[in-house]
Order: C-alpha cells, then structure tokens, then sequence
C-alpha cells in the first residue's frame, strides 16, 4: 500500500533531511586518503545525535554499523571497520537514513578519495545524471516505470548496468515503504505518481557487468568482476506540479 503524506507530514520529513545534508557538508571535507571506514560512520552518528535525530540504519536489520559506507567496488551496505582506510584513486559511498520526529529521510553520496581516475569520476557523474534524469520526469500522472526506464537507460548508453537485487523505495514513517522502485523498467508500467507520495530514488550503478555477490558477513554486496560501482540517492516528495528534493542543499546537483 503506498501511503500519500499530508504537507504537515512532509514537513516533518524535510526536518529529518536537513540532518542528511549537514551530514554529507561535513563528510565533503572529512573524506580523504587516510581516513577509516569507521570514521566516516562515527562523524555521521555523532552529526546526527547532535541535531536531535535518530540513526535509523545503526543496527537496522542487524546491521552492525551507523552507515553504510561501501568503497569501490561494494555496490551496497558496506560494514564501516577501522581496518578499511581509504586511499588516493578509492571511491566511497555513504549511504543514511536519519529518523526526526518519526519521519524518515535517506540519501546517499558518492565521494572521489584524493586523487582519483578520470573513468571512475565519470562513474560518479553518470550515477548522479541517473537520478537527475528521474527527478525532471517526476510529476503526478507519470508511470513509476516510465522513471525506472529512464534511469537504466542512461546508465546502459554510458556502457555501465544496474542491479536486480537492490532497489529505490517509498519512505516515510517506516524506512522502507511501498513502492519499490528498482533502476530499470518498462515504460507504460508500474504505479502512477501523484502528489503526497514520497520516494527514496537511488541510482546504483556498476562499471562492469550486472553480477554480484555478497560477502560471508551477510551484508556487503560487491562486484563479481571488480569494477567500481557508484550510488546516488535523494529523498523526494511528489508535489502538484513535479517534485522536491527533501535531502539536498538549494543549488546543488545539475
């Protein structure tokens, strides 16, 4: 069942985006060779605590970390450790979801480690390009299929794929809510979007082949031929006209 939000709930919403973008301010200068994996995780939950929200992936399922930080070729969910340093030419995403009056915002970012390969920065691009691509065809009306398409789409004409087995989601007062809104589709298909939904759109998008397998931990997926992945994501919410990013800073993006 998808639940539409009243614009008091949405509201509520942007509250707990705020958190994610103060967040990804901060990482934006912490991040550099040298720095641990679990160092990320202890600024976001430190950030976090700090601006009255609750870390809603620390211990999520059994997760056993504050974010999921998953470094070149982790697709996803990626278990911050202090043994996991990062060096020039790494790629990292950083993956939140915070909870503030019992509303829910998740998004993610994909950073360049010092100095890194023009191949993969143009990985980072394209990734974000996936969802800036899905967020102009967002209005009420449109088919959720018609967005999936597109977003697989582009990243198939920049020669990279997209997973199966993880995708975008509704969100809300539960982290993951109805739809699921995977990075591929047919056009013409899926729900019609209309105004008071509110979506986690999160292009996950591989170098290589679509082939993936997750670690003995249970949690890192990562992939088979070990070519970076890159991820972008954004809480949105469907207005009467189109959309509104709930977790990204007025001018940032394309």
């Amino acid at each position: 069942m998808i639940v539409l939000k009243s614009e008091a709930e949405i509201g509520l919403m942007k509250e707990a985006g705020k958190v994610l973008i103060e967040c990804f301010a901060r990482l934006e200068d912490f991040i550099r060779p040298g720095v641990s994996t679990l160092e990320i995780a202890d600024l976001v939950d430190e950030t976090m605590e700090e601006m009255g929200a609750i870390n809603a992936e620390k211990g999520y399922g059994g997760f056993p970390g504050a974010a999921c930080v998953s470094v070149n070729e982790v697709l996803v969910h990626g278990i911050p450790s202090s043994k996991k340093i990062l060096h020039d030419g790494d790629i990292v995403s950083v993956d939140l979801v915070a909870r503030k009056n019992g509303y829910h915002a998740d998004a993610c970012r994909t950073y360049p480690v010092g100095i890194v390969k023009e191949e993969h920065l143009r990985l980072i691009k394209e990734t974000q390009e996936c969802f800036e691509i899905a967020y102009r065809m967002l209005r009420p009306g449109v088919r959720l299929g018609d967005v999936c398409h597109a977003i697989e789409e582009h990243a198939l004409a920049c020669g990279y794929s997209v997973p199966r087995e993880y995708t975008g989601h509704g969100i809300g007062r539960a982290m993951h809510e109805d739809p699921y809104i995977p990075n591929y589709g047919r056009p013409g298909t899926g729900p019609v979007l209309r105004e008071g939904m509110t979506l986690a759109i999160e292009p996950m998008v591989m170098e290589g082949k679509n082939s993936l397998r997750v670690l003995p931990d249970g949690w890192t997926a990562v992939t088979r031929d070990h070519k970076y992945a890159a991820h972008y994501e954004n809480t949105v919410a469907i207005t009467s006209t189109g959309a509104e990013i709930l977790t990204r800073q007025e001018g940032e993006g394309s």
